[in-house]
């Protein structure tokens, strides 16, 4: 769009810094930057080129049309992509020389008829439920597909380049979970050797145990939000870790009127004006991502000054009151951003509204442009 009434302005300077940061927690693993979710709503090629730069070996994404589109733009490195189902466009990928993982026994069924139709080898990556509960499958039934893909690897459709998991709880630092998913994965990757996988990468690790499992990060590490400069660990900033946010959320005033008090404001009238007042309109809504449970709880900054957002978040508007100050139609509004001038962070939203700060950049609505800085 040419014109829009707000913005995100994304700070590539700190995405690449982040990556560097995380490349020092990583000490001798690699670093797949997760970029995902239009890489947490930040902008996929633009944040996949700056983590590159930045020297992040892989990219990892969840749909195969995020890892296609990396293609499309040119990136021609290590790319994996974890999440699809039957009948997705493998033959695709495996041309596109793009890492898959195999999560069930169906998949490596499609995987060996893609690399079969392309006339090359796929390169997968087992995955193997660790206690996660969610993809994957358990040690009894992975170690059959694992004799299945090493069957199919002897044939020449495969390649078993990884076995990987994922933590269920490494946000809760010295839970005893992560040590037995870290056993189980163990003897998944024992089992894998033994069987005559063809393993390059081995990996485990997400942003929380990237920062705080060195014993977890084997031949790579997958972090996704500490890509971002957020801060996967309850009750540790971005700073405490090294970290920068990169996204900073802005609009502006566009109507500012003077009410009585009794005044109901939005649908509902879950808020009245208690006095003489002065009301302002911010043209974002949950059509762009604001959270509807903003509503009465999430504060914005106006000129140095925070205000809590007043009455029920509408589809492309909320409103706020601002009596007592000299607000005017044009001023700009700070949603989150770093904080550095104190703004809102993602952080303070997401304990707002009841919500991780992952989902508050993340669910930022495609209609608001994305300005890259840095």
């Amino acid at each position: 769009m040419s014109y829009y009434p707000a913005r995100a302005v994304v700070d590539l300077a700190a995405i690449r810094a982040n990556v560097a940061r995380l490349r020092e927690y990583a000490a001798t693993a690699q670093v797949m930057a997760v970029v995902k979710a239009d890489a947490y709503g930040h902008g996929l090629v633009p944040v996949a080129r700056a983590a590159r730069e930045a020297g992040a070996a892989w990219l990892g994404v969840a749909q195969l049309s995020e890892a296609l589109a990396l293609r499309a733009a040119g990136d021609t490195g290590r790319v994996l992509a974890w999440l699809y189902g039957p009948g997705a466009p493998l033959a695709e990928c495996v041309a596109a020389e793009i890492d898959l993982s195999v999560p069930a026994p169906w998949a490596l069924a499609e995987v060996r008829e893609a690399a079969a139709a392309v006339g090359r080898p796929a390169r997968v990556h087992l995955k193997i439920d660790t206690g996660m509960g969610r993809s994957g499958q358990l040690l009894p039934a992975w170690t059959d597909m694992l004799h299945e893909a090493v069957e199919a690897q002897r044939d020449g459709l495969v390649r078993v380049v990884g076995v990987f998991s994922h933590l269920a709880r490494a946000d809760e630092v010295d839970h005893p979970s992560v040590r037995t998913q870290f056993d189980v994965f163990a003897e998944a990757v024992r089992r894998a050797e033994e069987a005559g996988a063809d393993l390059e990468v081995r990996h485990l690790a997400n942003s929380a145990a990237t920062l705080t499992e060195p014993a977890v990060h084997y031949d790579l590490v997958r972090p996704g939000l500490a890509t971002y400069g957020l801060s996967p660990l309850p009750g540790r900033e971005p700073a405490q870790l090294g970290l920068r946010p990169a996204m900073r959320v802005e609009s502006q005033l566009v109507v500012v009127k003077d009410v009585p008090a009794g005044q109901g404001v939005s649908y509902g009238h879950t808020y009245t004006t208690r006095s003489d007042t002065r009301l302002a309109v911010v043209p974002l809504g949950y059509g762009d991502g604001v959270p509807r449970h903003a509503s009465n709880a999430a504060e914005v900054q106006v000129g140095g000054h925070r205000f809590r957002i007043a009455g029920r978040v509408c589809m492309d508007q909320l409103v706020l009151d601002v009596g007592g100050t000299s607000a005017a139609e044009g001023d700009r509004v700070v949603l989150f951003g770093p904080g550095d001038d104190g703004e809102p962070t993602a952080q303070d939203w997401a304990d707002a509204v009841g919500t991780i700060n992952y989902e508050i950049v993340t669910r930022l609505g495609a209609r608001v442009p994305r300005e890259y800085v840095g």
